[in-house]
């Protein structure tokens, strides 16, 4: 039987409709919001594996062309593999929904959001959140939410609830914040250099609309929810639990704290072995092995973490402002436009920066509609980073990051129009232990500032940490390891210029974090990012003057509309051989801007753009040119003043004295100042040699 819920959110009811779609799923929403509509299912496996450590939970959002009525581009009319759109929003709605399952349920969960109708105005991926954690809500699989989600934009000093697309474009700030109605558990968002107060206030006015967003599942749930499948939990018990404990504790206190990370899991490992194989037998038994495993989990977890309340003390001896050294170097490779290395700690992030014409920029084809962009960052993460053997390839991490390090450096990157190309930066992850992303952010301001990209302001990131003891003990961690982010209890990422905030994201581990905390982490983390832009600033503090020598060129110039035809010529004859002659490309747009590029620094592009100039321009009678004697006869001399335009200087013109010939004057090939008299009915221009003027400023 079909059951709704309704709530009004600015002009529009937020439908949340249970018992008509997809019953057979264990679970499942249509969500409609104006005209954008979601189906969430979620499905778990009949099968319970008792012990499991984790939550086998997968999340795969999905757009259908056909809800922007469209149909896809290319060969294959079908959708395809997930675009980068669909991965990150898979992930906006695991990270806040996976601490909320019980390992305990011990299946395999499925949950599939998809998109079935849009109107373009209002983005689906917050209707994705709300839809797929009340298909969960109110099916019969253990979960301690409901979970919902809010946008929130800043824009002239005011703050907008789930706005559209179109205020989004012209936010200052732009924030989806998700949680439960006890408090916060993701964010992540852009800005341009917004104030930590700013942000502040998005999550307090973010939070109470998730409340109420809640509150609507909690509603359906009375209508429709379905009674709750048992758990598995593990009965049994680690034999030998106190004697392994009382061995392996004080070793690992010790082991926890060696100054590199490769020594802390080697050593670490060396004592898991030795106990392993003196309880070989007992181990032989999966349960027995799986509760051995979680005992040192938990062994390394209160370990960390009473050191770090209890005396300050990190797994690599720092404070908790401290940052790690960090060491920096630009135009460490000889070819490409532009390089840079940072290094924090044993964190270690490649940035290589190339330097491209609009014909490189990224073309987005999906149901918002076809869109270009001119900047790209593309993040990777080899297997070698970490020590370990594995494949190549982009997943959802390396989406999920290089997302994070592009929305926050995207503000400080220069308009199309100030800076007319298009720019690619590379973050190759060489070492990691620590945010990666926020290394990604600092080598590639370094790299573009070396490639001689004029960024606004140089950017830099810094990762927070928070370890929790009951409502009133914390500490809140700058720049930390991979240790201290498995076993804290808050990862926050934050990246901005000395000015403000640009980009951020935030997952949370516990119920929530209260306004005092969150205060004062920001605080911290403005305090680390100053330090490492300091840093970074004496190793390169502003763009480099000129491109490199293999970076293509760019000359922009606006012709009258009406000339864009003549420009190119019958079939495009002109362009193609202006293109040939000076080795460039020539881009004309409806509006009659025309861009020049060059391939390199050899290109003419100042040859080219004076035949497009010649091409599209007319002669001004009283305008000076800078001519050129193509011909010269017994009455005078033919002289070019613009790229196919040529007049005659007659020889009466030539001096105030009486010429005899006019190769007594003039050479062909000779660059002569000439002045335009007149262009007489037939057209033909009458020019007159400056030195035969009195005045030139006449």
């Amino acid at each position: 039987m079909r059951k709704r819920v309704t709530y009004k959110i600015g002009e529009h009811d937020l439908i949340l409709e249970t018992g008509y779609l997809a019953k057979q799923a264990n679970g499942s929403i249509y969500a409609e919001y104006a005209g954008s509509a979601i189906l969430a299912t979620i499905c778990a496996s009949g099968q319970a594996q008792e012990g499991l450590d984790y939550v086998p939970l997968t999340v795969d959002y999905n757009e259908k062309y056909y809800a922007a009525g469209k149909i896809p581009g290319g060969f294959i009319k079908r959708e395809g593999r997930p675009k980068d759109k669909e991965i990150l929003v898979s992930r906006l709605i695991d990270r806040p929904m996976r601490p909320l399952f019980k390992k305990e349920f011990g299946r395999e969960i499925q949950l599939v959001p998809t998109c079935i109708s849009t109107d373009m105005i209002n983005p689906p991926d917050i209707l994705a959140v709300i839809a797929s954690s009340a298909a969960v809500h109110i099916s019969d699989i253990p979960f301690d939410g409901p979970v919902a989600a809010a946008r929130v934009a800043y824009k002239n000093g005011e703050y907008i609830i789930n706005p559209t697309f179109s205020q989004i474009e012209t936010a200052d700030m732009e924030i989806v914040v998700a949680g439960t109605k006890e408090g916060i558990t993701m964010v992540e968002g852009g800005a341009n250099e917004v104030s930590e107060e700013v942000m502040l206030t998005a999550l307090e006015k973010a939070h109470e609309m998730i409340k109420a967003l809640c509150k609507m599942q909690e509603d359906l749930r009375e209508l429709a929810g379905k009674e709750k499948l048992p758990l598995v939990p593990l009965e049994a018990e680690l034999e030998n639990k106190q004697a392994i404990y009382d061995e392996a504790f004080p070793r690992l206190s010790k082991t926890l704290y060696l100054s590199t990370k490769m020594e802390r899991r080697e050593e670490s490992d060396k004592v898991k072995k030795e106990l392993a194989e003196k309880y070989a037998e007992q181990l032989e038994d999966e349960i027995q092995l799986k509760l051995f495993n979680a005992l040192f989990e938990e062994m390394e977890y209160n370990i960390l973490r009473t050191n770090i309340l209890d005396k300050g003390l990190r797994v690599d001896g720092r404070g908790t402002k401290d940052i790690r050294p960090i060491t920096c170097e630009i135009g460490v490779l000889p070819r490409p436009h532009g390089s840079a290395v940072f290094t924090r700690g044993e964190t270690q992030s490649l940035g290589v920066v190339t330097i491209g014409t609009v014909f490189d920029e990224q073309i987005y084809d999906d149901i918002e509609g076809d869109r270009r962009e001119n900047f790209i960052l593309h993040y990777n993460f080899p297997p070698f980073s970490v020590g370990e053997v594995g494949r190549l390839g982009t997943g959802r991490r390396e989406i999920g990051h290089g997302n994070l390090a592009h929305r926050s450096l995207y503000p400080m990157v220069p308009e199309r129009e100030k800076f007319p190309y298009t720019v690619r930066v590379v973050s190759e992850v060489l070492e990691s232990n620590g945010s990666s992303s926020m290394a990604t952010v600092c080598s590639g301001t370094l790299s573009m500032l070396h490639a001689g990209v004029p960024m606004k302001k140089p950017v830099a990131g810094i990762a927070m940490g928070l370890i929790t003891e009951g409502n009133d003990r914390y500490a809140i961690l700058s720049d930390i390891l991979g240790e201290e982010d498995h076993l804290g209890d808050m990862d926050f990422k934050v990246a901005g210029t000395a000015d403000g905030i640009t980009g951020f994201q935030m997952d949370i581990k516990i119920a929530g974090v209260s306004p005092e905390i969150m205060k004062n982490a920001l605080a911290q983390a403005k305090e680390g990012r100053m330090h490492i832009l300091g840093i970074m600033n004496q190793c390169i503090s502003a763009p480099n003057e000129e491109l490199s020598q293999y970076a293509p060129r760019v000359e922009v110039m606006t012709i009258p509309e009406d000339k864009i035809g003549a420009l190119i010529g019958p079939g495009g004859k002109n362009v193609k051989a202006i293109s040939d002659r000076y080795n460039v490309t020539i881009n004309t747009e409806n509006d009659g801007t025309v861009t020049i590029y060059g391939k390199d620094g050899s290109s003419d592009l100042k040859g080219a753009k004076l035949i497009v100039k010649g091409i599209t321009s007319d002669p001004e009678v009283g305008i000076i040119y800078d001519g050129v004697v193509k011909k010269i006869m017994d009455f005078g001399a033919f002289v070019e003043i613009l790229p196919g335009k040529e007049g005659l200087c007659h020889i009466s013109k030539l001096s105030r004295s009486r010429v005899e010939k006019v190769s007594d004057v003039l050479k062909e090939g000779q660059e002569i100042p000439v002045k335009l008299l007149e262009i007489d009915k037939l057209g033909r221009l009458n020019l007159s040699y400056i030195d035969a003027l009195e005045d030139r400023s006449k």
